[in-house]
Formats: structure tokens, C-alpha cells, sequence
């Protein structure tokens, strides 16, 4: 259980907000409403709602964009960042030289919350496990909330949750790398390969920042892990909590795993088959394992086994995780637009038999390649590149032996592109390998504009 305590500050000090995002105006919204006095920064001009602004005015609160941050950190006493500001950046840094303390705004949510707490994260199919498992906590007799990673701050979303009741939190490293008291009741960790290594430096930060999903859980707390890979079953060398495992690849003594077809819960004895994989509408090896962690969740947090399976057979998916789009001419179009790393899209093209048309590319976080492009080169008939990560993407991609390799300048060509050299049997995929931010907002702006143009194309 969360709420180690309310904040207790003297009121002529500030909190300081760092950054005007969903995350940063939402914790400032939350700890205004606490009784707090918030300067909310923001680097750049960025218009935010007059209702907002006025609320936070109403707690004698500021809103400063692009002066300088550092007249203002005398005046705080406490330090939010926003996930998408690094923890090595210069006025986060200045911050913890002057002596202030430094948290992120899911640390705000450990402080405050009261009620039940499962965090999820991993590397891939944080939103999809999430999402199910939101779906499947839903069904008890208590109030609910999803956030985090997905939809509002965490913060906001605890709003108006009792002791009794669960919130379901995705959780990314950035967001990690910034807590100090987060211990979920429940926390899974579905898998950890390479990502964000522009952010966090090297694979054993990164690996570092997802422990802290873990790092204050006692033997009262579960920790589901991922017994596949091998980093993330090595966590359980440091872990505290009651572990159970899963497995895609063996069948387990203890632990929700894959037999005979069929999702198996063993624990303490028990075995129970909990639906057939079949009877499942979303597909791929990736999401056997996003539902074999979220029937692992639910399970632990009391819900039935005839409402997991409920949940599981009826679950259609996320938005931008290879998502249906519309067939055009015999040839069906998917948006991937969520995979931002190549492990994403590796797992996206082992979702289909070959014959892929695959659309990738955007802004490069320079991971490897090879694995991905060695895929490419059995799963694809054309590869369609763009973005600012094309020309990597190109020499990896001629260095693997790709045939059929297309470069072009902009996104709209490239669907284009896409839609004149298909036909059935093939497959049209848009699955980036990399992060949107040079043509987009974010990784849903590019989906539903990939989603916008596939049908204008059907118009």
C-alpha cells in the first residue's frame, strides 16, 4: 500500500515543476488542490487552459516560461520533474546542487496515494498488459483508475481512490529513474532490452531505473517477472517480494506459463487452465506474454478466474499496437506506430507469417540494428524507409543482405509508396523502430495520421 504520508511543507516555499506537459500540469493541479503553492516552468512559451491557470493562481502558484530557472529555484524547497526531462539535465542538476530534493511526479503519486498499487513496466507491451489488466481489476467490487504511461498523470488519476480500491500504474524508466518510496503491491516487469540509451547512457542504467519498479517491495508484495529473459529473471537475485514467474517457452512448477495450447495458473499446488490461447483476438508471442503477466496481476489482486478469461477472449487490443486498420484490394493495413525500438518491431513482424510491406524509420535512438534487419530480411517483400534514422537504417539494412529497399522523403510518401507496390498476400505494417518526435507530437500523432492517410486511400 501507497501513502507513506501527505507532504507537510511551509507554505512560503514552492514546489518547482519542471515542465508544462500532461505530466507536469497534472501534478501541479494535484498538489494545488493539497494545498501547495506550485511554480510551474516550462522552457519554451506554451499556452496552457485559462481554468487550469486560474486554479493554480488561486493557490498563490506561478506559471514561468523561459526566464531564468535558476532566480527561481531560491523560492522551492521540493523539485518535480516531468519524465521527459532527463535527470542529467542542467537545471535538474542545479536543483540537486542547491540542495533541494528531486522527485518525479509518480513519486508525488506514492506519497499521496492510500489505496493498492500495480505498477507495470518493461521495455514493450507495458500499455497492452496494462490496459488488460485495468480491464480485469475493473470487475471487482471496488473503484478503479488506469495511468501513468497511459492516458492522465498517475497523480491525477489516484484522485478520489480509497484504501480499498487499486489503481493500475504503466510505468517507463524515465518515470522510475525518479522515485524514492514507490513500493507497489503488485509489480510485473515484462522485459528489458536495449532502449532510451540516448537518455540513460548505457543498458545497466537502463536495467537500473526499471529495478526501482521493485526496489522497496517486502515479502507482503508480489514481483511477476519474466523468466524468459534473462535480465529481468536475474532481478530476482535482488528482489525482496514474493516472486512468481511466467514463461512463454516452459511450463513452470509455479508460476502462469503456456500448456498444451492453453494459459496454466500453478500456484501453491493449485493448477488451473484459464482459457485456450486461441480463444484470445489479439495475437502474437508478444501478447501471449502481455496476458500471461496481466492473468498473473489480476490473479494476485483477487479477481475471479471466469472474469480473467472473460477479459483475455473478449480484449481487442490498444490503439497504434499492431492495430487493424482497414483492408484495401486484398491487402490489409496495420498500425504499429507504438514501436518506438527495434525489439518492438522485431515482435511485430514474428506476428505474421511473412509478406510484410513494412514502413519504418523516424527519429534514430541508435540502437542495434542486426537482429532486427537479419528478421527483415525472411519476414519482408519491401521496406519502405524514412525519418531521420533512414540512412542508418539503410547501410544496416544493404549490410544484412535486404532486398527491395525504398527511401523516401516523406511520410505521406511512404504509405503511399506502400499502397502501389502491395498485393495479396502481403501486408502492409507501419512499424518505425524508432521514436516519432522528428515528424510528429508522439508516437499516437503518427499513428492516426498513418491511419488518416490508409483511408483516404480507401475514399
Amino acid at each position: 500500500m501507497q501513502g507513506e504520508g501527505d507532504f507537510k511543507m511551509p507554505q512560503e516555499k514552492y514546489v518547482f515543476v519542471y515542465g508544462a506537459g500532461i505530466s507536469g500540469c497534472g501534478v501541479a493541479e494535484v498538489l494545488t488542490k493539497n494545498g501547495q503553492k506550485v511554480l510551474l516552468y516550462n522552457d519554451s512559451e506554451k499556452s496552457l487552459p485559462q481554468e487550469f491557470l486560474n486554479l493554480l493562481y488561486s493557490g498563490n502558484g506561478q506559471y514561468i516560461c523561459g526566464k531564468n530557472a535558476e532566480d527561481y529555484l531560491r523560492q522551492a524547497d521540493l523539485f518535480v520533474v516531468s519524465p521527459g526531462i532527463s535527470m542529467r539535465s542542467t537545471l535538474v542538476q542545479k536543483a540537486i546542487a542547491a540542495g533541494i530534493e528531486v522527485i518525479g511526479e509518480v513519486e508525488v503519486a506514492a506519497r499521496l496515494y492510500k489505496g493498492k498499487l500495480i505498477a507495470i513496466t518493461g521495455t514493450n507491451g507495458k500499455t497492452t498488459t496494462t490496459t488488460l489488466v485495468g480491464e480485469m481489476i475493473k470487475t471487482l467490487p471496488v473503484k478503479t483508475a488506469v495511468g501513468g504511461n497511459i492516458g492522465q498523470a498517475l497523480s491525477v488519476e489516484m484522485q478520489g481512490l480509497g484504501k480499498d480500491d487499486w489503481l493500475v500504474a504503466e510505468l517507463s524508466s524515465f518515470q522510475l529513474e525518479a522515485v524514492t518510496s514507490l513500493k507497489p503491491d503488485i509489480a510485473a516487469i515484462l522485459n528489458v532490452t536495449p532502449d532510451h540509451l540516448d537518455r540513460h547512457g548505457s543498458m545497466e542504467e537502463y536495467a537500473k531505473a526499471k529495478a526501482n519498479i521493485f526496489a522497496r517491495q517486502t515479502a507482503e508484495d508480489y514481483l511477476i517477472l519474466n523468466i524468459d529473459d534473462k535480465i529481468v529473471a536475474d532481478f530476482a537475485k535482488t528482489a525482496k517480494a514474493t516472486i512468481c514467474y511466467i514463461s512463454r517457452k516452459k511450463q513452470l512448477e509455479q508460476g502462469v506459463f503456456l500448456a498444451d495450447g492453453n494459459f496454466v495458473l500453478a500456484w501453491n499446488g493449485e493448477r488451473k487452465t484459464i482459457c485456450p490461447i486461441k480463444e484470445m483476438k489479439i495475437f502474437g508471442a508478444h501478447n501471449e506474454e502481455n496476458a500471461l503477466v496481466a492473468i498473473a496481476c489480476a490473479f494476485f489482486a483477487g479477481v475471479a478466474e471466469d472474469k480473467i478469461r472473460a477479459v483475455l477472449t473478449s480484449f481487442e487490443g490498444v490503439e497504434h499496437r499492431l492495430e487493424y486498420v482497414t483492408t484495401l484490394d486484398g491487402v490489409a493495413y496495420y498500425n504499429d506506430s507504438k514501436a518506438t525500438n527495434p525489439d518492438s518491431t522485431i515482435k511485430a513482424l514474428e506476428s505474421f507469417a511473412g509478406h510484410i510491406i513494412l514502413l519504418a524509420g523516424g527519429r534514430d535512438k541508435k540502437t542495434d540494428l542486426k537482429d532486427m534487419m537479419a528478421l527483415i530480411k525472411t519476414k519482408t517483400d519491401a521496406l519502405i524507409l524514412m525519418g531521420e534514422a533512414k540512412e542508418r537504417f539503410l547501410q544496416a539494412a544493404e549490410t544484412a543482405g535486404v532486398q527491395n529497399i525504398h527511401v523516401v522523403d516523406t511520410f505521406d510518401e511512404a504509405v503511399m509508396l506502400a499502397h502501389r507496390l502491395a498485393s495479396p498476400p502481403q501486408v502492409v505494417v507501419l512499424s518505425p523502430a524508432c521514436s516519432s518526435f522528428d515528424m510528429f507530437e508522439n508516437f499516437p500523432h503518427r499513428g492516426r495520421y498513418f491511419k488518416e492517410l490508409v483511408r483516404k486511400l480507401e475514399k
